[in-house]
């Protein structure tokens, strides 16, 4: 990918549109798209801006590196890697937070030839899950919902998502998310923006406009889910397996 760092920075929006009752949620915030073999190397000054942890991502406690615990997931599903690359969209970790509803990865064989398409799903209760995917040429593909996100929805139904791997050149990126429930569409969830070559000038402007922005994503989800419950909307449970284990 071009840029000094090897990655491109995106100023992203998301749409977040839910059908009962009807409410939309809008929130701009950066998204990074890097290669796992070729992570950002920030200088010392502006590393606290932009850092790409394991924790923030590992299933497995401990994981070395991300792409040690994500090749161990697809290992478990009869999928190997064999040194081929692998491309993250993500937020990262600034000023010591970070909360990512979804990161993305995108892998290649060593041939170069598509894998797979990983769904990271954080939420609010400290809880990840990834749903193994193997969208069509376009990037569409399903699965059902085996994890719990919000407390405004039930734990079961099925996602249809459309995740084509963006182009290294930064065009333009345009994601969505659906949620399908037995009675219709329950949540659809778009992310879309334009990506430039991630530097330290980019990085700079992006904070500025964008300050505190993974807190902000945060404080957002709360203060959306408050509103849905002085509504009096019924809330569904988080079971302890969607749950961050106590330590």
């Amino acid at each position: 990918m071009p840029g000094r760092w090897g990655a491109l920075l995106y100023e992203a929006r998301t749409t977040h549109v839910r059908a009962e009752p009807r409410r939309v949620f809008r929130h701009r915030f950066p998204l990074w798209l890097v290669d796992l073999d070729a992570l950002p190397q920030l200088p010392w000054p502006l590393r606290p801006l932009a850092r790409f942890l394991p924790r923030d991502h590992a299933l497995r406690p401990g994981s070395p590196t991300i792409r040690h615990d994500l090749e161990r997931e697809l290992a478990a599903h009869g999928l190997r890697l064999d040194g081929g690359r692998v491309l993250m969209l993500t937020q990262a970790r600034s000023l010591g937070h970070v909360f990512n509803p979804l990161t993305v990865y995108w892998c290649r064989d060593a041939a170069g030839a598509p894998l797979c398409t990983v769904a990271e799903v954080h939420n609010t209760y400290g809880g990840r899950h990834r749903y193994l995917l193997h969208p069509d040429a376009a990037g569409l593909a399903g699965a059902a919902k085996t994890f719990h996100v919000s407390p405004f929805l039930p734990s079961d139904g099925r996602y249809r998502l459309l995740l084509p791997e963006p182009a290294p050149d930064g065009a333009r990126l345009h994601l969505s998310v659906r949620l399908e429930l037995p009675d219709g569409p329950a949540l659809t969830a778009t992310v879309s923006g334009t990506g430039r070559p991630a530097g330290p000038a980019a990085l700079l402007r992006t904070t500025l406009r964008h300050p505190l922005a993974t807190f902000a994503v945060s404080v957002r989800i709360r203060a959306q889910g408050v509103r849905l419950w002085l509504r009096g909307l019924p809330v569904h449970p988080c079971p302890p397996a969607a749950r961050a284990p106590r330590p």
